[in-house]
């Protein structure tokens, strides 16, 4: 079998992450034949997973997510006629490519945004895994939360699961408790849960990778945008095309507004929309590098 498989990590039909991805492999498949969309949800079985999509005998495996950094770095070697390509990834190798939409610099500004619109002094981030992505994206919205200013307090937590709405009421919930009255929420089908929480308890929710302010304009004040499924539609292009290079890693930022951005809410003031703007001159023009690394305390969550 030639072809590419595209596959993405965890049940399907929880929007977010993987509905982006999802939409990705469709454009995809609306511009080239031979491609074909997996879903792999235990996360116990995803080296498994793969191995077995491997020796179907696809040309090109494009794993959706930081999820496909550790399987592909296992079974990768295995199979060095196969090519891989990691979305949000972070290894590249003799037969791994990653490329990677840069949700650190939409974190960013979601940080800037957070001090900027607080009134409790306190601010909230919540994620899932503990991939890079999330990792990554949880350093840079501190960084912005810091640099804005520097005496608000993050209460961060990573909840071990995308998909769970009930847990990600119950972290927000307890963060809520701990004065929070903003949060940057990174998750998946926990989405729902977070919202509820919020809309609940009066805070206000920055989302990510699509334009939560949209969708619920009551609890969004924004969402830190960053399509991976470009990320997608992009490496099956270069595929096709005889572009894709492996051992390489492309990334795409704020320079294609379509990919990377911070979608504000109609009713964010004129102050936090400049600063905002300020911010997002500066990540552009390289005066400032959003960190990689957060050091902070995190909630020990009951």
């Amino acid at each position: 079998m030639a072809g590419i498989a595209v596959v993405l990590f965890g049940p399907a039909g929880q929007g977010g992450f993987n509905q982006a991805g999802l939409a990705g492999a469709q454009r995809a498949q609306a511009a080239a034949t031979g491609i074909e969309v997996l879903w792999c949800e235990p996360p116990a079985e995803r080296a498994a997973f793969l191995r077995a999509v491997c020796e179907r005998g696809f040309d090109l495996i494009i794993a959706h997510g930081g999820q496909g950094d550790a399987p592909v770095a296992a079974v990768a070697p295995q199979f060095p006629a196969c090519r891989f390509v990691v979305t949000q990834g972070a290894q590249p190798a003799a037969n791994v490519s990653t490329y990677e939409a840069l949700q650190e610099q939409s974190a960013y500004l979601a940080g800037v945004l957070a001090a900027t619109f607080t009134r409790s002094g306190v601010v909230a981030h919540m994620s899932g895994e503990r991939v890079r992505p999330g990792l990554r994206g949880r350093a840079a919205f501190a960084d912005g939360v810091r640099r804005t200013r520097p005496e608000v307090r993050l209460v961060s937590c990573f909840c071990g699961d995308q998909h769970d709405a009930a847990l990600a009421r119950r972290v927000v919930d307890q963060q809520a408790d701990a004065g929070a009255d903003v949060l940057f929420a990174m998750i998946d089908g926990g989405r729902a849960g977070a919202i509820e929480a919020c809309r609940a308890r009066g805070v206000s929710q920055i989302g990510n990778v699509f334009d939560w302010t949209v969708r619920e304009p009551d609890v969004f004040i924004a969402s830190a945008m960053a399509d991976s499924g470009v990320c997608i539609e992009l490496a099956a292009r270069d595929h096709a095309s005889g572009a894709l290079r492996m051992g390489v890693h492309r990334s795409f930022g704020l320079e294609m507004g379509e990919v990377v951005r911070l979608a504000l809410a109609p009713r964010v003031g004129i102050a936090a929309r400049a600063a905002v703007e300020t911010a997002r001159a500066a990540l552009l023009r390289g005066a400032v590098t959003p960190a990689e690394e957060y050091l902070g305390a995190e909630m020990e969550f009951a």
